[in-house]
């Protein structure tokens, strides 16, 4: 089997301010610092991915812009396969305006442009040759995702779902799903559940497992994350740190999840391996330039 890595999803140009606190409606704060980082769900899981060992195929589009245009460059040095990213005239690339808090926390908005112009038409059967897992996330269309879920399913690929921003999905696209990695918001709005105790985490958990899907992975922030399967059911903690940025961390921990379980690890190391890497990413400011290198992990 092929140890490849597909990911197909968003790219965004991140405008961040750090601040002390969130401003209430109508208030103006002054921020601290300003930063353009690139982000997106989608371009940071597949530079995580890349960044520790990973050979990442990355499929997206971006407007014909300077934001779209660095975005690329930025991929290439990631090491990251770019031949089929898209780029368009009418839509410009995609950008997040996010505010960082004094704890550490962050307030976005998502002006998703080129991403939501993202077709099934634009999406090959190549693509999904001599791939091992695809990943996805819910910042394109939920068609292409749909699209994408069956081609693989065609394709006999495992297809690993990140399913935010948070949206109810029908049955039939979470039914034969290889795995979920849902936040507590997410799963909430999957299940109807609120994973804030050990039986109404493992109540969702269950849920989710009984539509359909093989393994389920329920992130937890610092409590760590929930794993249920055939094999597992484990609460594996966070290693604790003191936030800086929490921005990208859940996209930190999904390709660096699917990077540990692409070359064989077991649930478990593959779930450590995860929160090793999301620790190191949320005490540093910035989406992709938080992910860390497999020499930081070792």
């Amino acid at each position: 089997m092929s140890h490849k890595i597909l990911v197909i999803g968003s790219s965004n140009t991140d405008m961040v301010i750090k601040t002390k606190q969130f401003p209430k409606p109508g208030e103006t704060v002054l921020g601290e610092s300003f930063l353009m980082n690139p982000g997106g769900k989608g371009a940071n899981q597949a530079v995580a991915a890349a960044r520790l060992g990973a050979e990442v195929l990355f499929v997206t589009k971006t407007g014909q812009d300077i934001f779209g245009k660095e975005a690329l460059e930025g991929f290439k040095k990631e090491g990251l396969d770019t031949r089929h990213i898209l780029t368009t005239t009418e839509f410009p690339s995609g950008i997040a305006s996010i505010v960082v808090n004094a704890h550490g926390e962050n307030q976005i908005i998502v002006a998703s442009g080129a991403n939501m112009d993202l077709k099934p038409a634009d999406l090959p059967d190549s693509l999904f040759e001599d791939v091992g897992l695809v990943l996805i996330q819910l910042e394109i269309p939920l068609d292409t995702v749909k699209y994408i879920i069956q081609k693989s399913r065609d394709f006999k690929l495992k297809v690993a779902l990140n399913p935010a921003p948070a949206a109810k999905l029908e049955d039939s696209i979470l039914r034969g799903l290889y795995l979920i990695t849902p936040n507590e918001t997410e799963t909430h709005t999957l299940t109807g559940i609120l994973p804030d105790r050990p039986e109404s985490l493992k109540a969702a958990a269950l849920i989710l497992r009984e539509k359909g899907i093989e393994n389920v992975i329920i992130t937890l922030g610092e409590k760590g994350v929930f794993l249920l399967n055939d094999e597992y059911e484990e609460l594996i903690p966070a290693i604790q740190v003191t936030p800086v940025d929490t921005t990208a961390a859940g996209d930190v921990f999904n390709g660096a999840l699917v990077t540990a379980l692409s070359v064989g690890k077991s649930w478990i190391e593959a779930c450590q391996f995860a929160c090793r890497a999301s620790a190191i990413a949320v005490t540093r400011m910035g989406a992709q330039s938080s992910a860390p290198y497999q020499h930081e992990l070792k």
